[in-house]
């Protein structure tokens, strides 16, 4: 027998428990609520660009067009990144223990991510709010396992 084996054989053994590949621990949900917020910014400032009237000037026309691209490109990527921390949550945090106590839990992370794919696809401010209310409540639930 190896030194090494004989002193790992002396070592008391304890098993670890982690929830990702490296056990890190830190989760926090604030970055997809973070993100929910930021979906329904773009929504409403989308929204404040369709309402207004046409501007004569041809440069300002342009300068709508590509605000109103620019607001859709960082509606998507916060839609998406919201879904990815949401998952994280999901796939790494969250445990059989927490589905025990909080059974909806699996119907309100499934749904939260079809929210993120319904705000990438329209602009819906009720659909956004509703993103937001989602992910908070995903929120309160991790604190809740938190105690």
């Amino acid at each position: 027998m190896s030194l090494a084996g004989f002193l790992i054989k002396l070592l008391p053994v304890k098993p670890v428990f982690a929830h990702c590949d490296i056990p890190c621990g830190i989760y926090d949900p604030h970055t997809a609520q973070l993100a929910a917020k930021t979906v329904l910014k773009m929504v409403q400032k989308i929204n404040e660009l369709d309402s207004s009237p046409a501007k004569p000037d041809q440069n300002d026309n342009l300068t709508d067009r590509n605000n109103f691209v620019r607001m859709v490109m960082v509606k998507e990527e916060h839609a998406e990144l919201c879904k990815k921390e949401v998952l994280i949550l999901w796939t790494d945090y969250f445990k059989d223990e927490h589905l025990k106590k909080f059974p909806n839990l699996h119907d309100l992370i499934w749904k939260t991510t079809k929210l993120c794919s319904d705000n990438k696809r329209m602009i819906d401010e009720a659909k956004a709010q509703e993103l937001i209310e989602a992910v908070d409540v995903i929120a309160d639930i991790f604190e809740q396992t938190k105690k």
